[in-house]
């Protein structure tokens, strides 16, 4: 590898057999250079290092960027260069990956960096994004790293991070771990170690199969799209003692049978696989194993509000009065389950990390998304999309009718999902707060906890700023069509007028 001029010798060979020729980590200054030369080396190393680094690839919940463009072998060893320095010298970690192509040399150059800065590497290799967060509790290490970029593209990666039994984002971490990695002027530190762990997908195994009970002769249809569940999903089904009829099942980093983000574009093959096979369900994974979707035993995709419900009478009838937490999107009908079979709802924001929070600090038993995230006090409070699907089948295990028929019995209310409008990141969040006044002086019952959620006799509507896009969005739910048509008209004439106003 070819440095400039003034770089030459503050770069060492990462010392790793393993580790590709062209992987270096940061050597410290040695602090022999005269005063100015020493100023003029740090001015010029932060300018090179910024040309390395693109502040764009730390997102609202995670490290994300496309390989070979703004994310790297010699950026993700500067992140786990100031992972180490974060977290501190001495800590130890688990470090796990999907199936993605650049994953495997995207997570030797981040360990390389992490030990270089002192820190002790458990390495896991190719698992679910659920196995690596489990991992980090179940053997009792510091934090957890996984190098994936979940339902995107093939082309981008990216590392979700644990640390202290917390995730790093925006607002718990991010904003500090980017500063180290822009600023890159690190302390000496005793390299750490790194060792390889081949039973941590048996020990996950070992460890939810006690905590299902599934019907003998029970089958299923299944979909991991050639993501990080592939090689686990079989194993885990055979153990609980089920039959999966599985397409997509070899590891495929190019995701070329379809998108690794499960939706009804993706759906049509497993649809048709629950039906020539008599399945009880269909289960599609995302490319990293942490979001779900149901396909019921007729066909139809299964809201995920309708999952998180029959969810929720699974675990209140073995935990009644507990917390279950649920974010502002979700339908009226996930509320009003949780109420009539005696539990507490917890109302929580959008995002994996703040749903996570919530399980925690109230000590649910349950929690879940609209986006197909369904979380678990039993595995942790983490969310796990194969977890959910064995829980389903538990759930019509001891339901004892078919999943279409259990779906039929639930409200499902009109409603309309997620609109967009475009609007810039410098006014979004001031459209928001004027639409906040204005609808507080109107008398309007309101939720901000995210964005703002009206709540009417109908139904309800919730305008809020996109975290990671310059858009607005609109979702709306009522009682019958006619009140959704109404509330959706006056909702969008509001959020037109105050963008007329800053746009």
């Amino acid at each position: 590898m070819q440095f400039p001029r003034y770089l030459e010798g503050r770069f060492m060979r990462c010392p790793y057999e393993w580790a590709p020729e062209s992987l270096y980590f940061l050597s410290p200054l040695q602090g022999t250079s005269p005063s100015h030369r020493k100023f003029n080396y740090f001015m010029e190393r932060k300018i090179y290092l910024r040309k390395m680094i693109s502040p764009n690839i730390f997102r609202a919940y995670d490290i994300r960027g496309i390989y070979g463009v703004d994310l790297d072998e010699k950026v993700a060893e500067i992140i786990g260069r100031a992972l180490a320095e974060l977290g501190g010298e001495g800590k130890n970690f688990v470090v796990g990956r999907d199936v993605r192509l650049s994953s495997e040399p995207l997570g030797r150059a981040l360990t390389c960096g992490m030990v270089s800065g002192g820190l002790s590497i458990m390495d896991i290799g190719v698992v679910t994004t659920p196995l690596l967060y489990f991992a980090t509790q179940f053997y009792g290490v510091d934090g957890g790293v996984m190098v994936s970029a979940s339902h995107n593209p093939p082309e981008w990666n990216g590392f979700k991070i644990l640390l202290g039994g917390r995730f790093i984002c925006m607002g718990m971490g991010m904003e500090d771990l980017m500063g180290i990695a822009l600023k890159a002027a690190f302390k000496e530190a005793k390299p750490g170690s790194v060792k390889v762990n081949p039973n941590a997908m048996e020990d996950y195994m070992r460890y939810i199969s006690k905590r299902v009970n599934i019907r003998e002769g029970f089958r299923l249809a299944a979909d991991p799209g050639g993501g990080s569940a592939t090689a686990l999903m079989p194993m885990v089904f055979e153990r609980v003692g089920t039959k999966a009829y599985i397409i997509y099942g070899e590891p495929d980093g190019s995701f070329s049978k379809h998108p690794p983000e499960p939706d009804e574009r993706t759906l049509k093959e497993l649809r048709r696989v629950v039906l020539d096979n008599g399945a009880e369900f269909g289960i599609s994974f995302d490319g990293d194993g942490d979001r779900a979707v149901f396909i019921d035993d007729r066909g139809r995709l299964v809201p995920s509000s309708t999952v998180l419900a029959i969810l929720i009478k699974l675990y209140l009838s073995k935990n009644r009065g507990a917390p279950v937490v649920y974010e502002v999107s979700c339908s009226m009908v996930v509320e009003e389950t949780i109420r009539a079979l005696g539990g507490k709802p917890i109302l929580s924001r959008v995002g994996h990390t703040y749903i996570y929070e919530k399980m925690i600090s109230e000590g649910a038993v349950l929690g879940g998304e609209m986006s197909g995230h369904f979380y678990f006090k039993d595995i942790y409070g983490f969310d796990d999309g194969v977890y959910a699907g064995l829980k389903v089948a538990e759930a019509i295990s001891e339901d004892g009718r078919k999943l279409s028929e259990i779906v039929d019995s639930i409200p499902k209310y009109p409603e309309m999902l997620a609109k967009n409008y475009i609007c810039p990141d410098k006014v979004k969040f001031k459209v928001i707060d004027d639409l906040g006044e204005e609808l507080k002086s109107l008398g309007f019952r309101m939720v901000t906890i995210d964005g703002i959620k009206v709540l009417t006799n109908d139904g309800w509507f919730l305008i809020r700023a996109s975290n990671t896009q310059p858009l607005i969005r609109l979702t709306v739910e009522a009682r019958d069509e006619e009140k959704l048509r109404k509330l959706t008209t006056y909702a969008e004439k509001i959020i037109l007028e105050k963008m007329r106003k800053y746009c």
